[in-house]
Parts: C-alpha cells; structure tokens; sequence
C-alpha cells in the first residue's frame, strides 16, 4: 500500500504558493498528503501550512480528512468524493471557524491531511507461523503446522476509524502489524482448538478448515468493527506441516497405523452387527415358524375333538332310542304278560320327549358340522426364500416379510426365491413384493380451529 507521495504546487498570481492537494495513489488504505518540498516523515508547522484557497481534489470512494490541533485537542473536517474547489467554501465549517477574518480568507493554516479509500475490497496476506498442535486421537506428542491466507475488508465507518486510529501522524505499516497481530492470534487459537473440539485427527485438517474460518471471521469481526473497519471474508488457503521438523516422520507413521487399527476395528463392529443381526433374522423366523406349525397342530385337534365329540353324542341318542324301544314291553302292574297298552302310552310319551331331546341334539350337532364344514381352509400363502449374508433361510410368508420391512431387516434390495422363479432377484423387482416398499406418509393434520 501506497503511503507517502508529494503532488506538486503552483504559483498564485499574487506571487505565493497555491496547493494542488490530491490523492495520485491507485492501491493504498490509508494516504498522508505532503506539499512540494516538504522532507522527512514527521510533520512540522511547515509542512502542514495550507493556503486558504488550494485547490483540492477527491476521487469517488475516498474521504479527505483534515485534522487541525487546537488547544482543546483534535478537530477534523471530512470531504468525502466525488469533489474538486477550492478550500474557501461552506464544505468546510470547522476551518471557516478556525481561520475567520483574522487572516484575512488566505493566510495559511496548520492541517494535516489524510486520504482514506472506502472503496472495499482492501486485502491483507498473512502467514502464522510453524506453532505445536497435538492430536486429540494419536498420544504421539505434537505436530508443528503454518497456517496461511488473506483477509478481505473495507472501512465502514471513516469517522470511528479515524477516531480509534489516531490518524495525526498515522503510520500505515504499523496499523497492519497491528491488524496482523490480531488476525495470527485468532488463526492461531482456533486451528490449535479444532481437532480436539471436533475428535478428528490433525491429519484430516482437511475437514476443518470451513469451521475453522467461520470461527475466526466471527473473531476478528468483533474486534475489527470497533475501530470502524467491516471484515467482509476470511480465506485460509493452507495448513502445511513442518516436514523438516525431526519428530514429523515418527509422528505421521504411528498416526497412520493407528489409524488403520481404528479402520480394521470399525470394519470388525460391522460384521460382528451384521453377523447379529443375520443370527436374530433366522431366530426369529424359527420362532414364527414353530409358533405357526403350533397353531396349525391345535386346530386339526380342535377338528378332531368336535368329530369325536359328535360321534359321542350320536351314541348317546342311539341307546336312548333302543330303550324307548323295550318300553312297549315293560310290565307296569297289569299282572299279565304279553302287550302292555299303559306301558305303550308310557313309552310313547317319554320317547316323545326324548325326541325332542334328541332332535334339538341332531340340530345343534349338525350346525355345529355343518359350521366346521362350511369353514373354508385359508387361503395358500406365497412364501419365500431370503439371502442374508450369502447363505438361504426361511421360507417367510408375504406377512413376515411385511414385518421385517418395518423392522429395516428386509429392504428392496435383499435377494428373493420362489419356487416357479428362475432364480435369486431382488425383492423390489418382484411384483407380488413391490407393494411392501411402497409406504406412503400421510399428510399433517389440518389445523385445529
């Protein structure tokens, strides 16, 4: 950035000086105009003795600050561009009332006058240097890393810059050494903190560096707004190793295998999950299978106990019609052998009710047949046969698998057989099992009123 430059002066036709006071700079932040022969950096009461009546110029996007010393401390006036006149105008007010008539409109007055870009876009590299981070996951000592990128910003606020900034005898290089105290310190801070807030190694730094950045612009954004500046990007372009360092090698290699231990026994937990899981799979289809061969067993006994408890029944009746059948016999206290009229009427009225007995019985017995008869066999069931992990189980009905779908051990892409199938497919080409993947969520409910 730009920081001393002299633009030249002119002769007034009353034979003084005239200043021709501008800013020639392309690429600067912050400018400090001199007059034509003014030496060395520090100002004096010379070198900041400005006609009444110079000409003046400001660009667009910059702002000309005079700053006058008064007894009671600092003043200035801010032109902000675009603007070209001379200083004798109301554009000026704190100077109309510094010079007043006491100089008559041209005598010179004490000023110096600075030049500050507001265009944005302003860039600072920065590169912090090789500094010890250890590695949360790895008990191998520490790794040294260079951490290196720009900032971008732009002055948002000029008179709150200008205030904290002190801008009399400003000195751009040690306003950026102070900016770029401030940017390694944050850098610093969140690299050597991130592998340990987030448990990833320092190896995969990679990962981090979106965290990082965020991080350090909400940092630096804090501090850098106080003095008017807008920080408008944190760009951090790399985080190198020290390669060179003696311990980098040992470091890396002991990383490294520890690092694929911690693979190799991710990789076991896997398998030893799936591994479980298959072995619940077929538990599980063992249990449903026995329970359901259970229930097929009760009720070819509960068919058995009704027929045999029929043919009971049916006995029963038998006997009780063969007695009805000697009673025309029986001997009820005539004195006489042969026919009985009073044992026949006897008879004819207990078989009646007999009858009856045994009607009601035949009628009950015969729906309850006629029910076990009437009652269809269920309905055939497509079963299946399932891969898990290369090896067969089941068969499973179509209602099993329903449940396994819902239990995320059966998805669309599990292997299926069938007899009638020419082979293995899987389930989601099956069209008798494309239904079980076709879940739909219902809508939310209409709100209440």
């Amino acid at each position: 950035m730009g920081l001393f430059f002299s633009s030249k002066s002119k002769k007034s036709s009353e034979g003084g000086f005239m200043d021709v006071i501008r800013c020639d700079e392309r690429d600067y932040l912050v400018w400090k105009w001199r007059p034509a022969g003014a030496l060395g950096a520090n100002s004096t009461k010379k070198e900041n003795s400005i006609r009444y009546g110079s000409m003046l110029t400001v660009k667009p996007e910059e702002v000309a600050v005079f700053l006058y010393q008064q007894k009671n401390g600092t003043e200035q006036d801010f032109i902000t561009g675009p603007y070209h006149g001379k200083i004798e105008t109301a554009n000026f007010p704190v100077l109309t009332s510094i010079v007043g008539l006491a100089f008559g409109g041209d005598s010179p007055f004490q000023a110096e006058i600075y030049f500050i870009s507001i265009k944005g876009n302003n860039q600072i590299d920065f590169v912090v240097p090789y500094f010890d981070v250890t590695d949360p996951l790895f008990a191998y000592g520490s790794v040294r890393v260079m951490v290196k990128g720009r900032i971008t910003f732009d002055i948002k606020d000029y008179k709150l810059f200008v205030e904290q900034n002190a801008l009399q005898n400003f000195s751009i290089e040690e306003f950026r050494e102070k900016l770029l105290d401030s940017i390694c310190e944050k850098v610093k801070t969140r690299v050597a903190e991130a592998p340990h807030k987030h448990n990833v190694s320092v190896l995969k730094y990679s990962m981090l560096l979106t965290g990082i950045k965020e991080a350090v612009k909400e940092d630096l954004e804090a501090d850098l707004s106080e003095s008017g500046i807008h920080l408008k990007n944190v760009n951090i372009s790399a985080i190198e190793f020290d390669k060179s360092h003696p311990e980098y090698n040992n470091f890396i290699a002991k990383a490294q295998l520890a690092e694929a231990e911690m693979k190799r026994k991710q990789e076991e937990n896997i398998d030893n999950i799936n591994r479980l899981n298959a072995e619940n799979w077929k538990e599980t289809m063992r249990i449903q299978r026995e329970e359901g061969q259970r229930a097929q067993k009760l009720q070819t006994e509960s068919n058995f106990i009704g027929a045999h408890a029929l043919n009971l029944q049916s006995e029963v009746l038998k006997t009780g019609a063969e007695n009805l059948g000697q009673m025309g016999t029986m001997n009820l206290g005539s004195g006489s052998g042969g026919f009985n009229p009073a044992g026949m009427m006897t008879g004819m009225m207990m078989g009646g009710a007999m009858g009856g007995q045994m009607a009601n019985m035949m009628n009950q017995m015969g729906g309850q047949m006629q029910q076990t008869m009437n009652t269809p066999p269920p309905l055939p069931t497509s079963q299946y046969y399932v891969a898990i992990n290369g090896q067969q189980s089941g068969p499973f009905t179509i209602p099993q698998l329903q449940q396994y779908v819902a239990q995320g051990q059966f998805t669309a892409s599990t292997l299926v057989w069938k007899q009638g199938m020419p082979g293995w497919a899987a389930a989601n080409t099956v069209e008798e099992l494309v239904a079980l993947f076709n879940t739909m969520t219902p809508p939310p409910l209409p709100p209440t009123v």
